[in-house]
């Protein structure tokens, strides 16, 4: 054995097709993703299963939100060649395994998430479904079909990374070790607010998109809340409660420091400093926009990457299922070894 060749550690991440990405998923979460994918055998999963809790009468833009989310992995650097890209719903293990999972967890334990409450405030149904309150054990099982070791994710989601701890700790204490208890991986900026102060989101229309050309840049920049109790430029502000400077810090991290000091200081009115920071964010997507317009023209590498993906997931999650089904005695292999059973 070539004692050189270390086994890389393994990570599972990954979004929901609601939509096109926007900067604030590039600062939590896909920035680390990029910078991984060559320490880690990585898998970034499309989780459109977890579309149907707040998305279940829109599901006809599911195959085109796909697309967006593929374009905006391919156009900010993650490589097919490097990491595993699949859709959640085309590995049925992964509906087998969330069935185990939601055995050991308490109706009081699903309840008492804090992500969960703050997604359905936000979704404004009038109900809350089974499918919403129990997706954070479908998601375990998301991260846990190809026994994962970490998870780069977004502040807002570290609750759901720490249930999935608890479902690997318990299976693993009730049945034999099968599952590592991986750990979550949040971003240096962990969470970017959206341009009206709150959490950056598709639904809330406060988002900055990684495909937005510049004039689109600009425009949403200019309309971006700021520091309240600033009437007149010359006034003394306060960046730590201003959304524009967050962007600043993001991606102009050279001129943060003084902006920062400039500001506190009453030397830079906030419409220069809209205007600085809609050139920095527009500098950072330019290249993402380039290579956007040149995977657009070539569908064949997204048909390709989700193929490649599926066949190796489809390994993986099966591989899985047999440790799973061999720690809980699902096995039976005196009643079916040899014999092929039908349903229906």
């Amino acid at each position: 054995m070539n004692k050189d060749k270390e086994v890389k550690k393994r990570i599972l991440t990954g979004d929901r097709p609601t939509g096109p990405l926007h900067i604030g998923h590039y600062a939590g979460s896909l920035a680390n993703r990029v910078r991984l994918q060559d320490e880690y055998d990585c898998f970034f999963i499309i989780a459109d299963y977890q579309i149907l809790t707040d998305h279940l009468k829109e599901t006809e833009q599911t195959e085109p939100f796909i697309k967006q989310v593929l374009l905006d992995w391919l156009s900010i650097g993650l490589d097919p060649q490097k990491s595993t890209f699949f859709i959640q719903s085309q590995i049925p293990e992964i509906a087998e395994l969330t069935m185990y999972f939601s055995m050991m967890v308490t109706l009081a334990r699903l309840q008492r998430n804090p992500t969960v409450k703050e997604e359905f405030k936000a979704s404004r149904l009038p109900a809350m479904s089974y499918g919403f309150l129990g997706y954070p054990i479908s998601q375990a099982a998301d991260i846990l079909i190809v026994r994962s070791d970490l998870v780069p994710v977004g502040e807002d989601q570290l609750a759901h990374v720490e249930q999935t701890r608890e479902i690997a700790r318990t299976f693993n204490g009730i049945f034999r070790e099968v599952f590592p208890v991986p750990e979550a991986l949040v971003g240096e900026v962990s969470r970017l607010p959206g341009l009206d102060g709150q959490k950056m989101g598709k639904s809330r229309d406060n988002a900055i998109y990684l495909k937005d050309n510049p004039g689109e840049v600009r425009q949403k920049v200019n309309t971006a809340i700021t520091d309240p109790a600033r009437i007149k430029a010359t006034d003394k502000g306060h960046p730590h409660i201003c959304n524009i400077y967050k962007y600043h810090c993001a991606f102009n991290g050279e001129e943060a420091p003084e902006i920062e000091n400039r500001c506190r200081q009453g030397k830079i009115g906030c419409v220069v400093c809209k205007k600085k920071a809609a050139e920095k964010v527009n500098a950072f997507l330019d290249p993402i926009r380039e290579k956007r317009v040149f995977f657009e023209a070539r569908p064949s590498i997204i048909k390709e990457a989700l193929r490649e993906g599926y066949e190796k997931t489809l390994k993986e999650s099966r591989e899985t299922m047999n440790l799973v089904r061999e720690a809980m005695h699902f096995s039976y292999r005196d009643l079916l070894e040899g014999e092929k059973i039908v349903a229906g």
